[in-house]
């Protein structure tokens, strides 16, 4: 006669535990993520609106990027003055942390 002694069930509901744990921290990351994905989207939909909005600024060849509050815009301008008037406005902008301003001025 055998007997076998251990604890292998703590072993196995340890894993268990510790798989379903590591999901949903996945899951919790993808969740913040996403969060993170539509607050950048409505940040540059907010730049596009400011920039629409300006007097002196009307060009719709310039593309608007944000992510976590960094505006990236791009594109073309005719004057230096609409280039420093596009930053400007993206920095008034709600929740904009800081503005690369990569538009080019055309010649």
């Amino acid at each position: 006669m055998a007997a076998l002694t251990g604890c292998a069930g703590d072993r196995s509901t340890r894993s268990t535990d510790q798989t379903i744990e590591d999901q949903g921290s996945a899951r919790l990351g993808q969740h913040q993520k996403t969060d993170r994905n539509i607050e950048s989207r409505r940040t540059a939909a907010r730049v596009r609106e400011a920039l629409a909005a300006a007097a002196d600024f009307k060009f719709g060849g310039v593309k608007v990027d944000a992510d976590d509050g960094v505006v990236q815009l791009s594109g073309f301008v005719d004057t230096t003055a609409q280039r420093s008037l596009a930053g400007e406005v993206a920095r008034k902008v709600a929740d904009v942390k800081i503005v690369v301003n990569q538009l080019t001025v055309k010649d």
